[in-house]
């Protein structure tokens, strides 16, 4: 437990607990029993808000790592919900469990702080809460509605990805700050009703990511090595492989539509076939999941 980036000291027996779902070898996993454990330290006399020093409060930790048990004991004691983290803590600097838990994709974790009264503070968070009202105004910048249907696609929040599309943000654009974009990080994460949504709005399989070159269908691939459970990625790569069949292009560019196996037709190319993708500019870092790793 000793020189985690959040925890140089060591971990508290809360911080620790709210970790637990995470295994150093990179595989996360459900904890039998984690919020009775975390209702039992509090009892005992654990500070529901962490120790003196903490970078991060159990409940951003308990955001960090997806444990929505651990959190909604820790909201029943009374934990602060808009408590932020160090400006120098290794999860999401001076970021809420909101927004530590909006980041890391742990959507079962933010349900319970909205319901508990967590509020929002931009656009990107509102979005991965499914409630975007008053938050998307003309002003408001391209690249902070790009991050939103990135959350809005990774929580799966439908509406608000039919709001931001409407409103004109662009479904196949990159975020430049992260370098995620919405049908890759849906794939990646396993979000099958996001990657159907998406795609039967004409997001393209077929986009590569700037720095390693890969598509959606091939994020998906590389994700299932860190779940115990890969049905939800089967789903996701079945559907991207139909969707990538679709889309195939012949050289003479001519459009081929599978009809089903084995059967496909070809239709007369037309000046209005090809969605003209629009991209933000290549982007720093390469798009992934953010994750919290328990390694020093």
């Amino acid at each position: 437990m000793e020189h985690w980036c959040d925890h140089p000291k060591g971990a508290s027996p809360l911080g620790y607990l709210a970790m637990l779902r995470y295994e150093s070898r990179g595989v996360w996993r459900d904890v039998a029993g984690a919020g009775a454990l975390a209702r039992a330290l509090i009892e005992a006399g654990a500070p529901v808000n962490g120790e003196p020093g903490e970078k991060e409060t159990p409940l951003i930790t308990a955001a960090s790592y997806g444990d929505a048990e651990v959190a909604q004991a820790l909201i029943t004691a009374g934990a602060d919900l808009e408590a932020t983290a160090a400006d120098d803590a290794g999860g999401v600097p001076g970021g809420t469990a909101l927004l530590h838990a909006a980041v890391f994709g742990a959507t079962d974790v933010l349900d319970v702080l909205v319901s508990a009264g967590a509020r929002a503070h931009s656009i990107e968070e509102a979005a991965a809460t499914g409630d975007i009202s008053g938050w998307l105004r003309p002003d408001t910048p391209p690249q902070a509605r790009v991050r939103a249907l990135v959350m809005a696609a990774d929580h799966q929040r439908l509406e608000a990805i039919d709001e931001l599309l409407a409103a004109g943000t662009p479904i196949d654009a990159n975020d430049e700050v992260w370098g995620r974009q919405a049908l890759r990080v849906a794939a990646q994460n396993a979000r099958v009703a996001s990657v159907e949504h998406l795609l039967a709005r004409s997001a393209d399989p077929n986009v590569r990511d700037p720095q390693h070159q890969h598509t959606a269908l091939e994020w998906s691939q590389r994700a299932r090595e860190s779940v115990t459970d890969g049905r939800a990625h089967d789903r996701v790569e079945a559907i991207l492989r139909a969707a990538t069949a679709l889309t195939r292009k012949h050289a003479c560019g001519a459009s081929v539509v599978e009809a089903g196996v084995g059967e496909c037709f070809v239709r007369p190319h037309s000046p209005g076939d090809d969605r003209e993708h629009q991209s933000a500019a290549t982007p720093a870092s390469v798009d992934h999941q953010p994750h919290r790793s328990s390694l020093p």
